[in-house]
């Protein structure tokens, strides 16, 4: 059996840590995280009691409505976005999220938003994200689409931007069921731009 050397991946992954940087919220996350979340507690698809983790929780924009609602997630990131989100008295854990330091199964709800894109290995860390659900467990993930007026697949450390048939595709190599997939779509200051957004099921 031919032994896997994970040290030119482990540089590669180093060569890339100057790229993560801080993003304070603004429009258009605001607005469709706030509607989403809400919309997802109208319909008991989170609840007070759940365990939710926020990957990638940026400055802790969910992390409050999460609070507001009751809910006291856990989040994880990188860069100096831990520190601003750790000053908001928020449980925020250092991580990257293809190598989570939790047990399998801990989680309820997975809050993926706006982090997908940013592996260099998606499929890889969706299995991470499917190993951390909770059989029957919601894992929500939104992603920006590609060749829109924003260009997101040319933004910095955007390595993982696909049309939505590459990710339905990736879902269900995963064996994680698709009960809803939509698409956000608003202007930007170069004109039109969409979102992709995703209600994921790990099977029961």
């Amino acid at each position: 059996m031919t032994t896997r050397d994970f040290s030119r991946f482990d540089r590669f992954l180093d060569s890339l840590k100057g790229e993560v940087y801080p993003e304070a919220p603004g429009e258009p996350h605001l607005t469709i995280t706030r509607r989403t979340l809400e919309d997802l507690r109208q319909k008991g698809l989170i609840k007070a009691g759940d365990k939710v983790l926020d990957v990638g929780c940026g400055q802790g924009l969910a992390l409050k409505i999460f609070r507001e609602f009751g809910i006291e997630a856990i989040g994880t990131g990188l860069g100096p976005d831990v520190e601003t989100c750790r000053a908001q008295g928020f449980d925020v854990r250092a991580m990257d999220q293809n190598f989570m330091d939790f047990p399998d199964e801990s989680f309820d709800v997975l809050w993926c938003r706006h982090v997908l894109e940013h592996s260099v290995a998606p499929l890889f860390t969706l299995s991470e994200y499917k190993r951390l659900t909770k059989p029957g467990g919601l894992i929500y993930v939104e992603v920006p689409a590609p060749d829109t007026s924003a260009r997101h697949e040319h933004g910095r450390n955007h390595y993982s931007v696909m049309q939505m048939s590459g990710w339905l595709a990736n879902f269900e190599r995963m064996g994680l069921v698709m009960e809803h997939g939509g698409k956000h779509k608003f202007e930007v200051g170069t004109g039109p731009d969409i979102y992709f957004a995703f209600n994921l099921r790990k099977p029961a």
